[in-house]
């Protein structure tokens, strides 16, 4: 990664400036080129898990304007599919962005659990996904042709958080509590089986519970040195803020599920100092071209959790209209068949829609904020 980075050309215009994947030219199509195309950014906008969804549309959102802003022939709207981050949401949702033609991609789902019910609708309609933050690894098992990811998975996450517990925690004994859903129940699946007999107990909670005394009571019990947590950054902050209140002292390891401002909030800045977050993504400033100056620009913030993951999700698709590849499957061909820089990292896929480029980053509360830690090898 750190080869692609140092490229003379600014990776973010490299990214957008492709006329095509592989040399072919764009004025091909450019007399039946439509005047508007939709990109779909499908994810949650509200709910418990709302800063997650809003952090990826600011990033797709940043690369079409800069896109629309070149006055070209086809201009790009983005338009939203909040899912709450709910599953249950996720196929009439689906259905609704399947059933607009103008939508040729999409940016998401977020979540693995919304992917795992909605992804069969696109994969149906021919409709190309491209998630800046689903981490399952079992998504890209299903044959689905339209299915693409451009951060590593939970395969990839999960032994590095085991890792970063072992070598350099050096914990000896870890509790690992998950809630339930298909991301937070399998990441902490992957942790625990890695880490083997270094477990000492295991719990399970639910989303939108707000207490877990019993959990608490578990893991001061176990006398635990370390505790992870698969799941989102609502209940992981009360869990934090609840063992600070009892008194335990063990370290807290969570997953990019939790790598969110929302968490301190919920746990409070005392309560969350020092907790360790694992991640598959890029620290935003670390990020190619001008992606980290245009983003603060464009919303007045640092770019956050999957930001520049989804400016690059997104670029992906600006590129295939730029190529005049305007037709769902054109764009599915056109993605298959990508190679390019982004700001993330070279972006380019395996035949199961997994990108051939991973790495993970240890995250962790220091002074109140979220900052880089070291890239777990």
């Amino acid at each position: 990664m750190r080869s692609i980075l140092k490229l003379g050309v600014p990776v973010a215009v490299a990214a957008l400036a492709l006329t095509a994947c592989g040399g072919t030219s764009s004025s091909d199509n450019a007399s039946s080129a439509p005047k508007e195309v939709k990109i779909g950014f499908f994810g949650a906008l509200t709910g418990d898990a709302a800063n997650l969804g809003q952090n990826i549309k600011k990033g797709a959102q940043l690369a079409i304007d800069q896109y629309n802003a070149t006055s070209p022939k086809t201009k790009i709207t983005l338009v939203d599919f909040d899912s709450q981050g709910d599953p249950a949401q996720a196929p009439a949702l689906a259905k609704k962005a399947v059933d607009d033609k103008s939508v040729i991609g999409i940016v998401g789902p977020a979540f693995s659990g919304e992917s795992k019910a909605a992804d069969p609708l696109f994969n149906e309609a021919g409709l190309v996904t491209i998630s800046a933050s689903a981490t399952n690894p079992a998504l890209s098992t299903n044959g689905w042709k339209t299915f693409f990811r451009v951060l590593g998975n939970d395969a990839s996450q999960g032994p590095a958080a085991a890792k970063y517990i072992q070598n350099v925690l050096q914990a000896k004994k870890v509790v690992v509590v998950d809630d339930a859903s298909e991301y937070g129940k399998g990441l902490a699946n992957i942790v625990k089986s890695t880490l083997g007999s270094t477990v000492v107990a295991t719990d399970t909670i639910q989303q939108k519970q707000t207490d877990f005394g019993p959990t608490v009571t578990k893991i001061k019990s176990a006398n635990a040195d370390a505790v992870f947590f698969g799941g989102y950054y609502a209940e992981a902050g009360l869990i934090k803020k609840q063992m600070t209140d009892a008194g335990i002292t063990a370290k807290f390891v969570v997953g990019d599920g939790v790598k969110d401002d929302g968490y301190i909030t919920a746990a409070g800045a005392k309560a969350a100092e020092g907790t360790i977050m694992t991640c598959p993504c890029l620290p935003p400033d670390k990020a190619g071209g001008t992606f980290y100056t245009d983003y603060k620009k464009a919303f007045n913030a640092d770019p956050a959790t999957y930001g520049a993951e989804a400016y690059d999700a997104a670029s992906i698709i600006i590129a295939a209209v730029k190529a005049g590849k305007t037709s769902r499957a054109d764009v599915v061909a056109f993605t298959k068949a990508y190679d390019q820089p982004g700001v993330t990292k070279q972006l380019k896929f395996d035949d199961k829609g997994e990108p051939t480029n991973v790495t993970v980053w240890a995250y962790k509360v220091e002074g109140g904020k979220i900052v880089p830690d070291q890239e777990v090898k």
